[in-house]
């Protein structure tokens, strides 16, 4: 009988840490369109001559990795049908450093903006985006928390 009740404790206890287990919100991180250009130009009497570079440099892979790192409390997702949040981060390259080159944007589920703005750096910019997220998803938890209580 000892055995069987401390199978039973077994049991509940086990089922009761995965219920308090936390669910993690998902995100879908956009394709990044980001740009690039710099150039140059100079001349004297003897000559004049420039040259200019750039072109899309798309930063998606470098997002999702920073994103892995700084806001472990979520899972990146590839398909954004099974997202709760997506994440549009864009880098402008080219600009000084006082400048702000790195836009960010991060809407809930229903397509609603939660948070936008622009930061010096890309791990910036993920560290709002993630803060942004976090406040939001403890929220709907709470409210369904309150929606449970209620019934």
């Amino acid at each position: 009988m000892k055995a069987i009740t401390g199978i039973v404790v077994a049991v509940l206890c086990v089922a009761t840490v995965c219920a308090q287990e936390k669910e993690k919100p998902r995100v879908f991180v956009t394709d990044s369109q980001s740009w690039q250009m710099s150039g140059g130009f100079g001349g004297n009497s003897d000559g004049f001559g420039g040259g200019m570079s750039g072109g899309a440099r798309p930063q998606t892979a470098e997002i999702i990795k920073t994103f892995g790192e700084k806001c472990k409390d979520c899972i990146v997702t590839i398909k954004k049908e099974k997202a709760d949040y997506i994440v549009i981060l864009e880098h402008e390259g080219g600009k000084g450093f006082v400048r702000k080159d790195n836009k960010f944007a991060i809407f809930n589920g229903d397509g609603d903006a939660i948070r936008s703005g622009s930061t010096r750096s890309l791990g910036n910019s993920v560290k709002d985006a993630c803060d942004a997220l976090q406040k939001d998803w403890s929220s709907k938890g709470k409210k369904a928390d309150e929606a449970k209580t209620n019934e």
